[in-house]
């Protein structure tokens, strides 16, 4: 039996990209998946489907800059299934731009995203974890947490901020899994939050090599089905091609 069957997952930012395919794929090997998004309509859809394939998914409204609204999407898994075995912190943002375009705004919500959400989502969960003695986090953080690039400075520092707060949290808690799973260029929609027109040109170049999210929710599978005293605590996956 696979050390994923029967786990209850809940995944952030699932209505598209990354959060979608991994909800679809940890369903298909036996994981009791919740998802959680701002667009219901397209996780009902999803559920909808994980469900007529076989697999037990439900989903709940979820903006991750609130803290209220975690603490509920989380809550829910346990009262929903009985426990929490796994959260994917995964929602997140990327409106990359030059400092000089002083985005500040776009800066404010990457952070409150990025960061505070990962964050709101460990409070949530950690305190559940605890009194279990067992669970793992998945923060899904990105190569931009390993190595700023122009037009990137504050994203890179939110990811680099997922990295820190991760080894942290393994640092503190000998008795929960952490992992940081970092993709290069996927298939998602992430890119589609640049306004900046030089940068988006730029990164639609980078696109071109993009590998589709099912590469990443196979990284979260093996993370997850590993045994429960060995912790793979990070994971970098980008395209062969990708020189960054």
């Amino acid at each position: 039996m696979s050390n994923i069957e029967g786990k209850v997952v809940a995944i952030t930012g699932a209505s598209s990209g990354i959060g979608e395919s991994a909800a679809r794929h940890l369903a298909k090997k036996g994981a009791r998946v919740v998802l959680g998004a701002r667009r219901t309509d397209k996780l009902e859809k999803i559920v909808k489907e994980i469900r007529a394939e076989g697999g037990t998914a439900e989903f709940r409204p979820l903006d991750v800059t609130s803290r209220e609204s975690v603490d509920d999407f989380v809550q829910f898994a346990e009262k929903t299934f009985g426990k929490l075995d796994v959260v994917v912190n995964n929602a997140g943002l990327m409106p990359l731009s030059p400092l000089e375009a002083l985005k500040v705004d776009e800066w404010d919500r990457m952070v409150d995203v990025n960061i505070k959400g990962v964050l709101y989502g460990i409070a949530a969960g950690l305190p559940i974890m605890k009194r279990q003695g067992h669970g793992q986090f998945i923060n899904i953080s990105s190569v931009a947490g390993h190595k700023v690039f122009p037009s990137g400075a504050v994203y890179c520092g939110t990811k680099f901020a997922v990295n820190a707060i991760s080894e942290g949290l393994r640092a503190e808690n000998a008795d929960i899994r952490v992992t940081v799973v970092s993709p290069g260029a996927t298939e998602s929609e992430l890119a589609d939050t640049i306004t900046h027109g030089e940068t988006r040109a730029m990164i639609d170049q980078l696109r071109e090599l993009a590998i589709p999210a099912q590469a990443i929710a196979d990284a979260i599978g093996f993370a997850i089905e590993q045994p429960d005293n060995v912790d793979v605590n990070e994971i970098i996956v980008r395209p062969t091609a990708q020189p960054l």
